[in-house]
């Protein structure tokens, strides 16, 4: 029997089958002696070792299409980062960083902005505007009317996507409306999860239908930047890319180097000046971290 790793906990894995339900099983040694870790997110195959208790042993990790270090899931399509904009406002600093993660793990993110029914300070069109120019897909939701969720349903169609956000933002509430009406026994899966009763301190998957699914993601208030060099930095802001190798000096890291193209860019309004800042911020933390490395 084939199915998906929806959760991981404690050695114990809940496997969900289409048409089946959800399995609690365990791993053989076998993985252990190839030190190979079953992921959430893993397609996987069992053996039941009691239908009516709903448990079995995981026999085999089927191919991995992908698999992330942050968080550490399997087979995934997109990411999508969640923030409101009001009760907390959007945090473009965390929200960058995110972005940079997914960019150097190759994983295509949808920002969502909820609670827009809320946005008395009128910021959700300078936001919208800055991020498409970035080349990003930017969604505008309101859980509480229910706007927007026909579009994030199509997004997320025949898909399994990352949901990140800060705690407070509606993940719970979208993921609620999307499951509406869906044909499956989520109170099941709501029990077997534990969901509900606590913050998620583990990624899981929220299976959405058959073929739809959400990566959970622990709520999260800051990043680190990831380990990496800061003259790689520059790659992972997408804005940038038109002007690479225009600069007076090869290998220009925009910062404080004459005749850059970026930063002309960016006197000319071609480039988001609240981008470049937390461009900014981060290469000085990677600067920073560099010298006290040696």
């Amino acid at each position: 029997m084939q199915g998906k790793i929806i959760k991981g906990i404690a050695g114990f894995y809940y496997v969900y089958v289409v048409e089946s339900g959800i399995y609690e099983c365990k791993a053989k040694g076998i993985f252990r002696k190839e030190k190979k870790k079953p992921l959430v997110g893993d397609n996987v195959e069992i053996t039941v070792l009691d239908e009516t208790a709903r448990t079995g042993n995981l026999i085999q990790i089927l191919p991995r299409a992908n698999e992330l270090i942050r968080p550490a899931v399997a087979n995934v399509d997109q990411a999508m980062i969640i923030f409101s904009m009001v009760h907390p406002k959007p945090n473009c600093g965390l929200l960058d960083r995110f972005l940079i993660m997914m960019e150097r793990q190759h994983v295509p993110t949808i920002i969502c902005f909820n609670k827009e029914d809320l946005d008395e300070a009128n910021e959700l069109e300078m936001l919208y505007s800055t991020y498409t120019a970035c080349g990003y897909q930017v969604l505008k939701t309101s859980a509480e009317k229910g706007e927007g969720i026909d579009r994030l349903r199509e997004i997320l169609a025949d898909k399994t996507t990352v949901v990140a956000g800060p705690s407070g933002v509606g993940k719970s509430s979208l993921t609620n409306l999307l499951q509406a009406g869906v044909h499956m026994e989520t109170g099941e899966i709501s029990k077997k999860l534990g969901r509900g009763k606590h913050t998620t301190r583990h990624s899981q998957i929220i299976p959405i239908d058959g073929k739809t699914f959400i990566v959970d993601t622990p709520g999260f208030s800051s990043l680190d930047v990831e380990q990496m060099e800061k003259e790689e930095l520059k790659f992972y802001f997408t804005e940038f890319e038109p002007y690479e190798g225009t600069c007076r000096f090869q290998g220009c890291v925009h910062v404080n180097e004459p005749d850059c193209a970026v930063k002309q860019a960016l006197e000319e309004g071609k480039i988001s000046a609240l981008r470049y800042a937390d461009y900014k911020e981060m290469f000085e933390e990677l600067k920073d971290r560099e010298k006290r490395r040696y």
